[in-house]
C-alpha cells in the first residue's frame, strides 16, 4: 500500500493506493485500507492526560510529568508486591520494534513475563498448534500456494470479509481454474461459502468430528501416505485409536450434513495432488481451540500435505503484525526469536544480549489477557499497562472485564484515538504515534516481513510507542539497555536475536527492506532471499525430526444450548470493520456502510421467538444483554444466530457482543471461547 499527499495539496491530507510490487497484495486494496487517510487526524490524542480517580475528568500534563508518574507508581508497585504485581496488555497493532522494546523492558529488565496482547484472543491457538505438530510456531505456506493447490479447504474463516485481498486472488483463479476445487466449512452461508464447490454448514463447535470424520473416509478411500507417516510422523497408532470414534455415518449426523456432502468433500481432498486449507478465528476462539487446529493439520500429515508448494496448513493471522508479535515474543509465555520462558537455555541467551543478572527473566509464564482481569479482581495487580488495544469492548464476559478494569488502582492507556471505551477507566493516558507517523517493520500471514516508513510528524506531542518504552527504561535505571537512537537501531539488535532460530531475520534490516522490498522469514543472509516454504526437506524442528499428529477427543462447546438458553450465538468480522472501532469508526464511508448492528436469524428461529426483520431484538446470555436489529436470512443455520463484535458504547447502546461471551479457554493456548455461547432472543418492547 502506497500513500501520497492529496492532488489539491491540503495539508494532512493523504490518498491511499496499493503497492503493485508487493509480493502479498499484488496492488490490490480493501474498503479499510483504501480509506485508512481518513482517520489519520481524527480524534487524536496529542498530549498525556492525567486524573487521580476514575470518577474525575482529566486535566492534561507534560510528558516529564507524566514519565515521572508513571516510573513512581511502577517502582511503589514493585516493591510492595513484586514485579508480577505489574501486567502490560498490547496489541498486534505494534510495529516488531515497539514489541521487542516492550519485551525487552518488562520480561527483561523488570524481570515479570505479565505481557501479553490482544493475539491471545486472537491467534494463540494456531502459535500452539504449530509448535505441538511442528515444533516451531509460524506458517509453512505462501500466498502463492492459492495459485498451485487443487483443493483448498476454508474451515473457520469468513475469508471474503476478514480477508478479502487474500480471498479476491483465491476467487479470480476458481472462476479461471476449474479443476481447482473450493470447500468452505462454517454454519453460516458467508460471501466465502457462496463461492464454494462444496459449502458444509456444520452446527457450531462439531469441528473436530467433521475433521477425524474425514480422516476417517480419507483412509479407507486409500488416500494416506504411508511413506510419509511412516518417515516424518510421530503418533500415528495413537491417532488412529482416536478415529475409530468418529465413524463417517455418526459424524455427518453430529455435524447436521449428509453422509454424501461429507464424502464427497474426502474426495475432493483425497483426488488433489496438492491441498491448502486455510483457517482463522472460527477455530481459534475455541475451548478446543489448539485440539480444532491441529486435528486439521493432522488431516495434512495423513496425506502427506505439508512442506511441498500448494499444500500445508495455513493460519490466517487477525491483525496486521499479529505474526511481528509472536517472533518478538509477545505473549507471556514467548521470548523473543521463538523462544520459551521456561527453557533455561532460552532465558540466558537473552540475559547475555541484554546484559541483565543471571535469572533476571522469570521461568514462570506470565499472566494472560484474562488472567490480568482476574489478577485486577483479586487485587493482585497493582499497575496495568494497556498499549495500542480496546479490552473494555474485546474481552469476553464484557460486564465482568469493565468492572475489573474500574478496580485497578492505577491503569496507564496508551494509544492514537481519544476517546475510547477503554480510556474511561485509565489514569494516566499517554499520545502514541501510528504507523503513518513512526517507521518499523510488520510480518503478514505468509511470514512477509515489511517496512513501513513513517511518512508524517506524529501530531501534538504523541510518541512511537518504543521510544515510550524506552525512556521508562532508561527512567527506571537500564540507560545502557535502551541507548537507542532510531527504529532501526531497534530492528537490528532484535534480527540478530533470531539468528539461527526458526524465525531467523538475520539477514534483514531497514536499509534492505528499503532497497529491495519486503522480504519472507527464514532468511539468514543478507543477499539472499528469504525462504518460501517451510519444512521442504521434510525435517520438522522436533527433537526427532518428525511431526506430531494431535489425536484430540471432541469436547464440543463450553457452552452448549439449552431449554432456558436455546440458540448458539456466534461472533465476528463485518467487512468494513477491524475490531472496535477506535480507528475505523471514525471513517465516514465505513460507519455508513453500517449505520446499525445486525442480528442474523434463521427465517424458522424468528418466527418462533416473534422477531421481525429489521425490528430491534434483545439477546441474553447466562452473563448480560445486547440490543441489535433483526436481519432475517437463510444464510445462517437454524438453531445459530450471528453478531458483529464492532460495536462498543461509543458507537451504539447496549451492542456489545462480547457481553454475552464467556471466558472459557483452551488449555493449550488460554485462547477464550469467543466464537459460541448459549443465549436466547426475544423482540425489543422497549422499541
Amino acid at each position: 500500500m502506497e500513500v501520497l499527499p492529496s492532488k489539491d495539496n491540503q495539508t494532512d491530507s493523504w490518498q491511499v493506493r496499493g503497492d503493485r510490487l508487493h509480493p502479498s497484495s499484488q496492488g490490490m486494496v480493501c474498503v479499510k485500507g483504501a480509506t485508512v487517510a481518513g482517520a489519520l487526524h481524527q480524534d487524536r490524542l496529542t498530549t498525556p492526560l492525567v486524573r487521580e480517580h476514575l470518577d474525575q475528568p482529566f486535566h492534561p500534563i507534560d510528558w516529564d510529568s507524566a514519565l515521572d508518574l508513571l516510573v513512581q507508581r511502577l517502582q511503589e508497585v514493585v516493591k510492595q508486591r513484586g514485579a508480577n504485581g505489574f501486567c502490560m496488555y498490547g496489541s498486534g497493532q505494534l510495529q516488531t520494534e515497539d514489541y521487542y522494546i516492550a519485551q525487552k523492558l518488562v520480561k527483561g529488565c523488570l524481570g515479570t513475563n505479565n505481557f501479553d496482547t490482544n493475539s491471545r484472543l486472537c491467534m494463540s491457538s494456531a502459535v500452539s498448534a504449530y509448535s505441538l505438530s511442528f515444533g516451531a510456531d509460524g506458517p509453512p505456506c505462501c500466498y502463492e500456494d492459492l495459485d498451485l493447490a487443487d483443493c483448498v479447504v476454508l474451515i473457520g474463516t469468513n475469508t471474503a470479509e476478514c480477508h478479502p485481498i487474500l480471498f479476491n486472488r483465491l476467487v479470480k483463479r476458481h472462476k479461471r481454474d476449474r479443476d481447482l476445487s473450493l470447500v468452505v466449512i462454517d454454519p453460516r452461508r458467508t460471501a466465502t461459502a457462496e463461492a464454494a464447490d462444496l459449502h458444509l454448514a456444520i452446527h457450531p463447535g462439531t469441528d473436530i468430528p467433521l475433521l477425524h470424520g474425514l480422516a476417517n473416509l480419507l483412509l479407507a478411500g486409500g488416500y494416506s501416505d504411508a511413506d510419509f507417516i511412516a518417515n516424518h510422523t510421530q503418533g500415528f497408532a495413537e491417532y488412529q485409536a482416536v478415529l475409530a470414534h468418529y465413524p463417517p455415518a455418526t459424524v455427518a449426523q453430529t455435524c447436521g450434513l449428509s453422509l454424501a456432502d461429507l464424502e464427497q468433500a474426502a474426495q475432493l481432498w483425497g483426488q488433489a495432488e496438492m491441498v491448502l486449507s486455510l483457517w482463522s478465528m472460527g477455530l481459534n476462539q475455541s475451548q478446543e481451540g489448539t485440539a480444532k487446529a491441529r486435528s486439521l493439520i493432522d488431516l495434512h500429515l495423513l496425506t502427506g500435505q505439508v512442506g511441498r508448494a500448494g499444500a500445508g496448513p495455513f493460519s490466517l493471522t487477525g491483525q496486521p503484525n499479529a505474526m511481528g508479535g509472536r517472533e518478538a515474543g509477545g505473549l507471556c509465555h514467548l521470548l523473543p526469536g521463538y523462544r520459551q520462558v521456561t527453557n533455561p537455555q532460552h532465558r540466558a541467551e537473552l540475559e547475555a544480549a541484554w546484559r541483565l543478572s543471571v535469572g533476571q527473566i522469570s521461568a514462570q509464564p506470565g499472566r494472560t489477557g484474562w488472567e490480568m482481569i482476574t489478577g485486577l479482581e483479586t487485587g493482585a495487580i497493582g499497575l496495568l499497562w494497556i498499549v495500542a488495544t480496546n479490552p473494555a469492548v474485546s474481552m469476553p464476559d464484557l460486564g465482568r472485564t469493565q468492572a475489573a478494569l474500574a478496580q485497578s488502582p492505577f491503569t496507564v492507556y496508551q494509544d492514537c484515538y481519544y476517546p475510547t471505551e477503554t480510556a474511561a477507566y485509565a489514569h494516566l493516558v499517554l499520545p502514541a504515534a501510528q504507523w503513518s507517523e513512526k517507521t518499523g517493520v510488520m510480518t503478514n500471514s505468509e511470514r512477509v516481513v515489511t517496512l513501513c516508513p513513517g511518512f508524517r510528524p506524529p501530531p501534538g506531542q504523541a510518541r512511537p510507542d518504543w521510544e515510550i518504552f524506552a525512556e521508562v527504561g532508561r527512567r527506571l535505571g537500564f540507560s545502557q539497555q535502551f541507548a537507542y537512537r532510531s527504529s532501526a537501531e531497534v530492528y537490528a539488535e532484535f534480527a540478530a536475536l533470531t539468528r539461527d532460530r526458526p524465525c531467523d531475520q538475520s539477514g534483514l534490516s531497514h536499509g534492505r527492506l528499503q532497497s529491495q522490498g519486503p522480504s519472507r522469514w527464514p532468511c539468514p543472509h543478507p543477499d539472499q532471499p528469504g525462504l518460501a516454504r517451510l519444512y521442504t526437506t521434510l525435517h520438522f524442528p522436533t527433537p526427532d525430526g518428525r511431526a506430531r499428529f494431535g489425536a484430540y477427543h471432541s469436547r464440543g462447546l463450553a457452552e452448549p444450548p439449552d431449554p432456558t438458553y436455546p440458540y448458539v450465538l456466534t461472533v465476528g468480522r463485518l467487512y468494513g470493520h477491524w475490531h472496535t472501532q477506535s480507528r475505523t469508526g471514525r471513517i465516514a464511508k465505513l460507519s455508513t456502510m453500517y449505520p446499525t448492528p445486525q442480528l442474523e436469524i434463521h427465517p424458522r428461529d424468528a418466527a418462533q421467538v416473534g422477531v421481525e426483520e429489521g425490528k430491534p431484538v434483545v439477546v441474553r446470555s447466562r452473563r448480560g444483554m445486547a440490543r441489535f436489529q433483526a436481519k432475517v436470512t437463510v444464510a445462517i443455520s437454524p438453531g445459530t444466530l450471528f453478531a458483529p463484535l464492532h460495536w462498543g458504547a461509543l458507537w451504539a447502546d447496549q451492542a456489545e457482543a462480547n457481553a454475552l461471551t464467556h471466558p472459557t479457554a483452551c488449555p493449550e493456548s488460554h485462547q477464550p471461547e469467543l466464537k459460541a455461547c448459549a443465549v436466547q432472543i426475544h423482540p425489543d418492547r422497549h422499541d
